[in-house]
């Protein structure tokens, strides 16, 4: 299997993997999260135990020792986390390491200059340009940061239901809903959820209000959505037709909420964050075989 290429996408809610030997892609896999924050040790682990299932499910024995691997991963861009992973890597011809932002952008484009905002739980920005450099704008994380996210529709949601207990607005059908989501029926019950309360529990509550889009509090909620996906378009660009691509699960969703000149930029995504990560290992396999 000398000079197999491996794109991994890392995320805090599921591993891919993807593997190219010369003929072109052979295994895939999915498994559960290896994101940096949940461990240095763990995201190793779960990396190493897709990697082999992707390889045994056409009948192939797995060796880092051959493989030039490239890793799109969530918690990357924390220099201490990264560092501390690239010390228990394994021994591999090539090991790239980049935040997965960056290989969506690179899945998104085929490698070629534009940008991405990436929506989900959370939320980034990221360009490549012509002349090689790159710009990432957002991606603070939540509270702090995180605008348009799930999470930060979620907030904003939840602050209705709790205005709605209290008699400051009014409990109608979307206020119920809401509640309905998260499982409260009343004050002290949504104390105990928000007490509790992470990124993705709060961005369980996108749904509802994306269901319940006409309505008046939605419909705002969302329009603050569309605006800050905005920001980060005009961040990024260069040029006011420079291409952007909505990605992750509510990029798509929260399109027909952004303002009419930031929609003349965007395109559809090629391929996803595998994809890309797997393009920079076959990158740094070409670049090793040409020298060799």
């Amino acid at each position: 299997m000398k000079g197999v290429a491996i794109g991994i996408d890392a995320g805090g809610t599921g591993t891919r993997v993807v593997c190219a030997d010369q003929s072109g892609v052979f295994a895939s896999a999915t498994g559960g999260p290896a994101a940096l924050s949940r461990g240095i040790d763990a995201a190793w682990e779960t990396i190493d135990e897709v990697c082999g299932r992707a390889f045994s499910s056409v009948g192939r024995t797995f060796s880092w020792s051959e493989c030039f691997v490239a890793i799109g991963m969530a918690g990357a861009h924390n220099a201490d986390w990264r560092r501390r992973f690239l010390d228990l890597a394994p021994d591999v011809q090539h090991l790239r390491v980049e935040t997965d932002a960056f290989t969506t952008l690179v899945g998104a484009h085929g490698g070629k200059p534009g940008a991405i905002v990436a929506i989900g739980t959370g939320s980034v920005g990221e360009a490549l340009y012509a002349d090689g450099t790159r710009r990432e704008v957002g991606g603070y994380g939540f509270p702090a940061g995180d605008e348009a996210s799930g999470a930060w529709i979620g907030m904003r949601a939840s602050q209705l239901v709790q205005k709605g207990f209290d008699g400051r607005h009014p409990q109608d059908a979307f206020f119920h809903a809401l509640c309905s989501a998260i499982n409260v029926a009343t004050r002290a019950d949504l104390f105990g959820w928000l007490a509790c309360a992470t990124p993705a529990t709060f961005g369980t509550l996108a749904r509802t209000v994306l269901e319940f889009a006409n309505h008046p509090d939605a419909a705002r909620i969302l329009a603050g959505a569309g605006e800050e996906i905005a920001t980060m378009i005009r961040a990024l660009s260069p040029v006011p037709a420079f291409p952007v691509a909505l990605c992750g699960g509510l990029g798509s969703r929260l399109r027909p909420y952004l303002p009419p000149e930031p929609l003349k930029q965007l395109v559809e995504p090629r391929a996803d964050a595998a994809a890309g990560a797997l393009h920079l290992a076959q990158l740094a396999r070409n670049e090793h075989q040409a020298i060799a």
